[in-house]
């Protein structure tokens, strides 16, 4: 009887390579879609006759080491980070909030009027409150996408936008009216008192570390704790979940308001920490880039602050690429829809597959997807 060969152990391959790959994705595709995306930018400088190294070093040279220039970044990365929680805690749950800017917006102009109408209040006090009421406000807007999903099952998607449009309609109104400071010619709040004003703790403005500290908290709402364990549920399998006990409408109407919460105090802390009124023009597009945040940052609450950080280099050190060589600041818009893109094929892809492998597919959440 002939003796058994020993096993051999199969040396890792291209299958221990890929699964490694698969792990590693909420890193790598990021990274990846960035790397392409500004090789791609590149390309385009190039062709407007600027050698691409110089304009990148001009950008984030803009953004970080010029005149005010790193706290004009930091401040722009708390609006951001903020919005991006706003989208980032809704696909715990499998939905998709795009309705950041308005609640964004809503935020911000309660925090406005809460800062010049109550100035007879102290610093300390009349910030909190101000930022409170800004909280609210986002609060109470993305409480509506979050009622109307859980009473009449209206897409959040749908129901989100059009509520931006509203949302901006409504201040539209009330800045032309109400709320419209006497004798200025574009529409816009009175000024908040100075004690409202929010500056910096050393170093750091005030709303970068209200930034930092509500990404932990998040990040600890959503892992450690039993309404984050309820979201995370819901996101994989709702009918799980209700069959587990779980209430869906109370866990989908929860987190919109949450995420309407934290967009309404990035209004805030703008208001209070930069403009120091409210013009309907100053928010851009912080709210929508909050998407792009989220997205770059794979629904991590943590990753949000980095991901946020490097799109307000980009969009603080745009003006830089101008001023110095002359390229055309909408390179940034470029880069980052690009980014966007390339982030969002992977999940894009993955819903088509699994589409087209079953007659009745089951929608994946998308939070599901971006693991």
């Amino acid at each position: 009887m002939s003796n058994p060969k020993p096993a051999t152990t199969a040396a890792p391959g291209n299958g221990a390579l890929l699964a490694t790959i698969i792990r590693g994705q909420s890193v790598i595709v990021p990274i990846l879609a960035l790397i392409v995306a500004f090789a791609i930018g590149a390309i385009l400088i190039a062709g407007q006759g600027v050698n691409p190294i110089s304009a990148y070093a001009s950008l984030f040279h803009y953004a970080w080491f010029s005149s005010d220039g790193l706290q004009v970044t930091l401040l722009r990365t708390a609006g951001l980070a903020l919005t991006g929680l706003a989208v980032a805690i809704p696909l715990k749950i499998g939905m998709f909030n795009i309705g950041a800017q308005g609640q964004f917006l809503v935020g911000a102009i309660t925090a406005a009027f809460v800062g010049y109408q109550f100035g007879n209040l102290p610093g300390i006090p009349l910030i909190l409150v101000a930022l409170v009421g800004g909280i609210i406000g986002g609060a109470v807007w993305g409480w509506i996408s979050g009622i109307l999903k859980a009473k009449r099952n209206v897409h959040e998607v749908i129901s989100t936008i059009m509520l931006n449009y509203v949302a901006a309609q409504l201040i539209d109104w009330l800045l032309n009216s109400y709320l419209k400071a006497p004798g200025q010619a574009i529409p816009q709040t009175p000024k908040i008192v100075d004690q409202a004003q929010i500056g910096n703790l050393g170093p750091f403005p005030v709303g970068f570390l209200i930034a930092i500290v509500l990404a932990a908290f998040s990040w600890w709402l959503l892992r450690r704790t039993v309404l984050g364990f309820q979201f995370g549920t819901v996101g994989a399998n709702p009918e799980a979940a209700r069959y587990a006990g779980v209430k869906l409408p109370r866990m989908y109407a929860a987190g919109m308001t949450l995420a309407g919460g934290m967009a309404g105090l990035s209004g805030g802390v703008q208001t209070l920490g930069e403009t120091h009124y409210f013009e309907q023009s100053f928010a851009g597009s912080l709210g929508f880039d909050g998407v792009t945040v989220a997205l770059l940052a794979r629904g991590n609450p943590i990753g949000v602050v980095p991901a946020a950080f490097l799109l307000a280099s980009l969009r603080a050190g745009a003006p830089g690429l101008q001023f110095d060589l002359g390229v055309q600041p909408e390179i940034v818009d470029l880069v980052l829809a690009i980014t966007l893109l390339l982030v969002s094929i992977p999940i894009l892809a993955k819903l088509l597959v699994r589409k087209g492998a079953t007659a009745a597919p089951t929608p994946a959440p998308i939070e599901e997807e971006l693991r």
